[in-house]
């Protein structure tokens, strides 16, 4: 039977603080990303999400958005530890979240600095102050990630004219085997040097030395990415269980880079219109199959603490979702969710715990609710119940309150 199911990701995109956010993440007990944006902008209008449900799921409306009697709609708790873009996309795949260490990485700095020149790697200490970072082989950078939460992850940073990926790739593939951080993320892109890079160096709280990622240049021409993860298994997630089952899989934007999809087709791509675009595209040929869209540029604009670029993003997102939709069939699904929170008013440039919403279209089906879920992976196991296939390792499928 032709059918899709589809999944929109708008990445930071949350509707409130989880009720654990106190203790799990003091401080972002006050955050609500749609809550700060609507603050700036009391006038947004969204049309296809508040068609969807966005309000509903909000649990309030707004001076210009309303609840909407035909929608199918709930919202998610977060499951894994902290509120992060990697492990988000773990859990929406069906991965039942494994806790990390959290490290600065002047704690795992030697270690790794011995492995790698074991493996025989050019290895530089590079200083600033106290605090230690490395050089590798000339052209990639080792530090800690300092654009997400501090201690959770290591970035691998390189211009890639003058170092290929597959071999900044195979650095982060040598440093993820010593250290039990959530990521190690290898990255880095064209028309940049190693001097643009050095000279994004940055610190945080006197324990962090890190590249900032949007400084080095790395994000503007020939962008390649990939995030290297702890303890998750791609045999037991939705886009392997589908795929083993002859079941086409596309991944588009951000979730190219994080989630494994050996079988099928994934294309990274940051800008709003032209990840939604390819989505657009895909849908025009796939008869059967599943997709799942990061729009990654809402997260950036959390980052950036920039609540208008944030609404301007979802004014393009809600107008292309709407496009998507006139492309679909009434056996279809389509989920518009997100993956934690990005307030940009909250006063950092962190994610924040916040539940997400879970705006569903499916055809003809109205004014159904799925609740408040307990995790994101409950997506990834009404994508697997979808097309009949194995569950993944976790969540519940949600498709019998559908029919």
């Amino acid at each position: 039977m032709d059918k899709r199911f589809v999944v929109i990701v708008l990445d930071g995109f949350g509707i409130g603080a989880m009720k654990d956010a106190a203790t799990a993440r003091p401080g972002d007990e006050i955050s609500n990303t749609l809550g700060s944006i609507l603050k700036d902008f009391p006038k947004l209008k969204l049309p296809t999400l508040e068609k969807l449900g966005l309000m509903n799921a909000y649990g309030q409306e707004s001076e210009c958005m309303k609840f909407s009697a035909t929608a199918c709609f709930g919202k998610s708790e977060l499951i894994h530890f902290g509120a992060d873009t990697f492990m988000g996309h773990q859990e929406i795949m069906g991965t039942l979240p494994k806790q990390p260490q959290v490290q600065p990485f002047q704690e795992k700095i030697d270690c790794v600095y011995e492995h790698l020149k074991s493996l025989n790697h050019k290895v530089e200490v590079r200083h600033n102050k106290n605090l230690r970072y490395l050089l590798v082989d000339d052209y990639c950078t080792v530090a800690d990630n300092i654009d997400a939460d501090l201690g959770m992850a290591y970035n691998c940073t390189a211009p890639l004219d003058f170092m290929p990926f597959e071999k900044e790739l195979e650095i982060g593939h040598q440093v993820r085997d010593v250290v039990t951080v959530n990521r190690v993320i290898p990255f880095g892109g064209t028309a940049t040097t190693i001097q643009d890079i050095l000279n994004a160096e940055e610190t945080r709280e006197g324990k962090f030395i890190g590249i900032h990622a949007v400084k080095s240049k790395s994000y503007e021409h020939g962008y390649q990415c990939r995030h290297l993860g702890y303890g998750v298994d791609k045999n037991v997630q939705t886009p392997t269980l589908l795929a083993k089952q002859g079941i086409p899989v596309s991944l588009f934007g951000k979730v190219a880079d994080i989630v494994a999809n050996d079988d099928g087709k994934s294309v990274s791509c940051v800008d709003t219109n032209d990840v939604l675009n390819l989505t657009i595209e895909e849908l025009k040929t796939m008869k059967r199959g599943f997709i799942c869209t990061n729009v990654q540029e809402t997260d950036l604009a959390g980052h950036s603490q920039d609540s208008k670029w944030y609404m301007e993003l979802l004014k393009i997102a809600d107008k292309k979702i709407a496009e998507i939709i006139k492309l679909l069939h009434s056996e279809d699904i389509l989920i518009v969710m997100a993956d934690h929170g990005n307030d940009p008013n909250i006063g950092h440039n962190r994610h924040t715990r916040e539940n997400i919403p879970l705006l569903i279209w499916h055809g003809e089906k109205v004014g159904r609710k799925v609740g408040l879920r307990k995790t994101m992976s409950d997506v990834g196991a009404s994508a697997c119940d979808f097309f009949d296939v194995n569950m993944p390792q976790n969540g519940s499928s949600f498709l019998d309150i559908l029919k």
